[in-house]
């Protein structure tokens, strides 16, 4: 059986994970890596995207990152997210909505900034269907 490693995923809310995992696949910003115990140390930046821990247990978990940051070392990782949810507590339905009135925003926006403030939050939206739908 693989090492295992300590791995947290924090918000700014609240920490979202705090277990021992043998793997994360993290969505950094210059590509997707995989992260296992005794890892050269690291510290990266992430991109919206779809987390996968394989936990020391055998089983798995995702959360959808919004962004952030991730610190790796040999005996740990520790990702800071800018805002993260765990896939298993998507109300598609209401996903749904949000796309639709994201996308409507984006068409209404009246200025450049409100444009691509609208458009970023719609590609946050878009990231999270994407992760959904992944399961």
């Amino acid at each position: 059986m693989p090492d295992s490693f300590k791995f947290e995923l924090v918000s700014p809310e609240r920490l979202l994970a705090s277990m021992e995992v043998i793997s994360v696949v993290i969505p950094g910003t210059e590509g997707e890596m995989t992260v296992m115990a005794h890892h050269a140390p690291v510290m990266t930046t992430v991109k919206p995207g779809l987390i996968r821990i394989a936990t020391a247990e055998g089983n798995s978990e995702d959360f959808v990152v919004f962004g952030g940051f991730a610190d790796i070392l040999p005996e740990g990782c520790t990702l800071l997210a800018e805002s993260a949810v765990r896939v298993a507590d998507i109300d598609r339905e209401d996903l749904e909505n949000r796309i639709k009135n994201a996308r409507e925003d984006v068409q209404d926006a009246s200025d450049p900034a409100a444009r691509s403030a609208a458009e970023e939050y719609l590609q946050h939206l878009l990231t999270l269907e994407k992760g959904v739908s992944v399961n």
